[in-house]
């Protein structure tokens, strides 16, 4: 494919309004977690992380659409052409920056998104870009932390590199290989969250040793994102995520064998099965 086809492709990609989460978001990720400049992109180290992304969110079995594809291949075709030497190094370059193309899509998409914030309804807007309140915190600490933001899906993708790379430095445990269902897993976290109302994004990965069972825990989380049994949260760009049961609002799917549903039957059977030890024992159960 030559230079002009990579260029139409880049000025025809669409930008998706209602898809808050597509490649160019990744970029922008990418952009402000690593504090770049975006009219000065180091594109070798843009496109190595956005490849690392692609690779992860396909082990993840998340779907990486067309559109994020024909991303990777104009970077790594940007790359490219910026590696090639000038004919005359003495004379200046009369070609456009490769990079200039990029950075104007990137800088239309932030601006469109801007625009459909404005022109969302008051509480689709909320939903999106909710804030928990820090007026507690601050009496306590005497003064007002930075505020903790709602994670997008890139955010929680880097913190869950950060975990598994982690577990790379842990002693080798030999140990039989994790086989939890999804739903299981949804049920352990759900348990977890019943007791504390909130955790670190790390400690729900405490008790997982084996890769596979990291990545059942991740898309765990995703779900209980999705069916909004929690919310999660983020201070700064870089800081840490907690992750927070929610009072889950009316309009929340409600799939077969909801896991809201089938937590409160685990409960209630535990419940059940300690008030009969009780009675056999003669002693109220614990």
């Amino acid at each position: 494919m030559d230079h002009q086809e990579f260029e139409s492709i880049l000025e025809a990609y669409p930008v998706r309004l209602e898809n808050f989460e597509g490649p160019l978001d990744l970029l922008l990720h990418l952009i402000r977690r690593h504090e770049l400049s975006i009219y000065d992109i180091p594109i070798h180290t843009v496109t190595k992380q956005y490849l690392e992304y692609i690779e992860l969110m396909q082990e993840l079995n998340l779907d990486v659409a067309g559109e994020f594809l024909v991303m990777a291949a104009t970077l790594i075709h940007i790359k490219s052409r910026m590696l090639l030497p000038r004919i005359d190094p003495t004379q200046e370059d009369p070609e456009e920056d490769p990079r200039e193309a990029l950075v104007r899509r990137l800088l239309e998409h932030q601006k469109f998104k801007a625009a459909a914030e404005l022109l969302h309804e008051r509480e689709t807007l909320r939903s999106a870009q909710w804030m928990r309140p820090d007026g507690p915190i601050a009496e306590i600490a005497g003064e007002a932390p930075e505020p903790e933001v709602e994670v997008d899906l890139f955010s929680l993708i880097s913190a869950f590199r950060s975990v598994v790379e982690r577990s790379k430095l842990r002693p080798k445990l030999y140990l039989p290989s994790e086989q939890i269902p999804i739903e299981d897993r949804i049920e352990q976290l759900m348990a977890r969250l019943s007791e504390t109302e909130a955790c670190g994004f790390e400690e729900l990965f405490a008790d997982i040793e084996s890769r596979a069972g990291m990545i059942v825990t991740f898309l765990a989380m995703l779900e209980m994102i999705r069916l909004k049994l929690v919310r999660v949260f983020q201070a700064g760009v870089v800081g840490p995520i907690r992750i927070y049961k929610r009072a889950r609002p009316a309009d929340a799917p409600k799939p077969l064998g909801d896991p809201e549903q089938r937590h409160a039957e685990e409960v209630a059977r535990a419940l059940a099965a300690s008030r009969e030890s009780g009675d056999e024992t003669g002693e109220p159960g614990t």
